[in-house]
C-alpha cells in the first residue's frame, strides 16, 4: 500500500536567497571538514617525530586511521564539498571501502607499536582511559568492518531487515564509531606525551580541531538518514 506521507528535501520552505546562502555554508563546512581532518593529521605526525621511538609511531598510525581515512571515507558521500559528489554511489561505495580497510590496517599497526613501546618500557597496559577508549573503538571499528561486509555479501549472513534498513544500521553504527573515536582523540591529548609536548593556547586548539569534523560528519550522517519535515497530501 503506498504511503501519502513524503519527507520534505533539505532547505524546504527557506527563500532562493537563503537556500542558497544554506547551500553554500553546508559546502564551506565539509570543505573546512576536510582540511581539518588532514591538518591534524599532519599536526599530530610532525608532534610525534615518527623513528625516535616505537611510541612515536602509534600517534601517526591513529591519526591517519582516525583523523584522515575514516573521516575522508565518510565525507565521500556528501554531496556538498566532496571531490566525488560526481561520481556515481557505486565508485563511492567502493572508495569507502577502501578508506575504512585503510582504517584497520593503520589502527592495527598503531595498536601493534603501542604494545611494542608498552613491552619494551615494561609498563603495564590498560591503566588509562584513552587506553580503555581505544580498546573499545579498535572493537567498534571491526564490528562496524564486519557488518559492511555483510552487506556487501548480503548471502553470507541471510537478514531479514530490508536493504533501506540495513543502511540505516549501518550509517547510524558507523556514527557511533566516529564519535567514540574523536572522544579518544580527545582523551589522548590529556595524556601525559601530548601535554608535555603541546601548552598552552595551542592545547586548547587541538582540543577543539577534532569536534569540527564530528559535527559536519553527524550533520551529514542525519541529514541523509532520518527523516524531516512531513507533507501530507
Amino acid at each position: 500500500m503506498p504511503s501519502d506521507v513524503e519527507y520534505s528535501p533539505v532547505g524546504e520552505g527557506l527563500g532562493m536567497r537563503d537556500y542558497w546562502l544554506y547551500v553554500w555554508l553546508r559546502r564551506a563546512a565539509v570543505i573546512a571538514a576536510h582540511v581539518t581532518g588532514l591538518g591534524l593529521t599532519l599536526l599530530i605526525s610532525l608532534l610525534s617525530r615518527p623513528g625516535t621511538s616505537l611510541f612515536s609511531w602509534h600517534p601517526v598510525c591513529m591519526s591517519v586511521a582516525y583523523c584522515l581515512c575514516m573521516t575522508e571515507g565518510i565525507l565521500l558521500f556528501s554531496a556538498e564539498g566532496s571531490p566525488f559528489c560526481f561520481k556515481s554511489r557505486q565508485c563511492k561505495v567502493r572508495l569507502h571501502w577502501f578508506c575504512q580497510a585503510l582504517v584497520l590496517i593503520a589502527a592495527a599497526i598503531g595498536l601493534g607499536f603501542m604494545l611494542a613501546s608498552k613491552n619494551v618500557s615494561e609498563l603495564p597496559h590498560l591503566v588509562t582511559w584513552h587506553s580503555w577508549l581505544g580498546i573499545s573503538t579498535l572493537a567498534a571499528t571491526a564490528l562496524q568492518a564486519a557488518c559492511g561486509i555483510c552487506m556487501i555479501f548480503p548471502k553470507l549472513l541471510p537478514l531479514s531487515s530490508s536493504p533501506m534498513k540495513m543502511k540505516l544500521y549501518h550509517a547510524t553504527c558507523g556514527l557511533v564509531v566516529y564519535l567514540l573515536a574523536t572522544v579518544t582523540v580527545v582523551s589522548a591529548m590529556f595524556s601525559d606525551w601530548f601535554q608535555a609536548t603541546v601548552k598552552g593556547l595551542a592545547w586548547w586548539g587541538f582540543l577543539l580541531l577534532p569536534l569540527f569534523p564530528a559535527l559536519v560528519v553527524m550533520n551529514q550522517i542525519t541529514n541523509a538518514h532520518l527523516p524531516r519535515k512531513k507533507l501530507t497530501s
